[in-house]
C-alpha cells in the first residue's frame, strides 16, 4: 500500500514538474524574461538538489593559474609540445596570437549581449527547439531530460558544413557571426594540425576526416541569478565533438576537474579557451583529455557573455575510434568502434552529466 501511494506521489510529482518546465518553456521568455520580471526566488525547476552544490564555491589563487596560456604564434615545434601537454593533462588551454582580431572578439561578444537584451517580443520569434533554419533560441538544450534547469539561455546557430541562411540569422549579431565563421574555421585548423602533430600525426590528418566541417556556434547568456548557491549556470559535462573554441567575456564563472578539484579558467581578454571533446580523446585512444566543465549561476548584476564553436567531423556514417596510428599491442584499443551518428544521438538524447559517453564506449578490461 505504502509502496503504490510512493509511486502515485513520484508519477504526481513527475507530471507536474513537466507542466512547469512546459509552461515556462512555452512563454518563451527564458531565464532573462524571468528576471526582468522581478523574480528574486529562482522557480523550483532550477533548483538543483544539494549534494550537488556542496562543491560550489570558486577557487582563487594558484589553483586557477594552473591552466596554461599559449601563444600560438611561436615556434610549431614548441607549440606543438605546449598544446600536446595541456591536452594530455588538462584538457584545456587559453590560446594568444591566434589570428582573430580582438575587436571582432568584443564586437561577437557585444553582439550576442545585445541580442538577449532585445525586448522579448523580438525574441520571440526565435525561441524553439529544432534547428531546420539553422537558427534557435532556447534556454537549457537538455530542459527536459535534466534533473535540474541551469540558469542560461542560448542561441545557437549553424555554421557549418552549410552556413545558416543569413535572414535567419539576428540581423542584431548578423555580420559578427558571419565575420566569426571564418576566422573560427581558419584558427580550428590550425590547431587541428596542431594537435594531429602532437599525436606524432601528419598536420592534415584531423582536417582529412572532415572534423572541421560541421560547426555549431552557441552563444550563452547567464544573466544574474538571485539564488546563485541553488543553481548552476550549466551543469559538469564534456563536450561530445572534436574541438571547442571558446569566447568568454571578462565576468567568469566557468570551471574545470582536475585531479578531483574544480579550477577557475580566468578570463583573458583577447584570448580563446580551447578544450578537447570526446571524440577527440577517443581517436587519440587517451592520449589526450576531455575534462569535465561547468559555469557557476551568475551573482552579479552584469551578465555573463560566451560564445563556443563546436567542431565535429561532417562525415557521420563512417566508423569512429582510435587511430590506427596510436595502437598497438603495448597500448591497445581502449574503445570500441562507432558511428558519429550514433553518438551525437546518445549525447543529445540524455542531460549534461559528467562523462557518461566517453565511458559508455570504453571496451572493457
Amino acid at each position: 500500500m505504502s509502496t503504490n501511494s510512493s509511486s502515485g506521489g513520484e508519477a504526481s510529482a513527475t507530471s507536474e514538474r513537466h507542466y512547469e518546465l512546459k509552461e515556462f518553456d512555452d512563454a518563451k521568455i527564458g531565464v532573462k524574461g524571468l528576471v526582468d520580471s522581478g523574480v528574486t526566488v529562482i522557480p523550483r525547476i532550477f533548483r538543483h538538489p544539494p549534494e550537488s552544490l556542496s562543491d560550489l564555491k570558486p577557487l582563487t589563487g594558484s589553483e586557477s593559474a594552473r591552466i596554461p596560456i599559449i601563444d600560438i604564434s611561436g615556434l610549431r615545434s614548441t607549440v606543438v609540445e605546449q598544446i600536446r601537454s595541456a591536452s594530455s593533462i588538462y584538457g584545456f588551454f587559453q590560446v594568444i596570437n591566434h589570428g582573430v582580431p580582438i575587436s571582432l572578439l568584443d564586437r561577437l561578444v557585444n553582439a550576442v549581449k545585445s541580442f538577449n537584451e532585445l525586448p522579448q517580443e523580438l525574441k520571440a520569434p526565435y525561441y524553439r527547439r529544432e534547428m531546420s533554419a539553422g537558427v534557435s533560441f532556447f534556454s537549457n538544450v537538455d530542459l527536459f531530460l535534466s534533473k535540474a534547469a541551469s540558469w542560461r539561455d542560448t542561441l545557437q546557430i549553424r555554421l557549418g558544413p552549410v552556413l545558416a541562411d543569413s535572414t535567419a540569422i539576428p540581423d542584431i549579431c548578423r555580420n559578427e557571426v558571419i565575420e566569426w565563421d571564418q576566422k573560427v574555421k581558419q584558427l580550428g585548423e590550425s590547431l587541428m594540425g596542431l594537435l594531429s602533430e602532437g599525436l606524432g600525426l601528419s598536420a592534415q590528418r584531423l582536417k582529412d576526416m572532415s572534423c572541421l566541417e560541421a560547426r555549431v556556434m552557441v552563444g550563452h547568456y547567464y544573466p544574474y541569478c538571485p539564488e546563485p548557491d541553488q543553481t548552476v549556470g550549466i551543469s559538469s559535462h564534456t563536450d561530445p565533438g572534436v574541438l571547442t573554441v571558446l569566447l568568454q567575456d571578462l565576468v567568469g564563472g566557468l570551471q574545470i576537474k582536475y585531479e578531483g578539484k574544480w579550477l577557475d579558467v580566468k578570463p583573458v581578454h583577447g584570448a580563446l579557451v580551447i578544450n578537447i571533446g570526446d571524440i577527440l580523446q577517443i581517436m587519440s585512444n587517451d592520449e589526450y583529455k576531455s575534462v569535465e566543465h561547468r559555469v557557476l549561476a551568475n551573482p552579479l548584476h552584469e551578465p555573463r557573455v560566451s560564445i563556443a564553436v563546436f567542431l565535429n567531423p561532417s562525415e557521420r556514417e563512417n566508423p569512429c575510434g582510435p587511430l590506427p596510428g596510436l595502437v598497438s599491442p603495448q597500448r591497445p584499443a581502449l574503445y570500441r568502434e562507432f558511428m558519429i551518428s550514433d553518438f551525437m544521438k546518445r549525447f543529445f538524447t540524455k542531460e549534461l552529466d559528467g562523462k557518461t559517453l566517453t565511458d559508455f564506449y570504453r571496451n572493457e578490461t
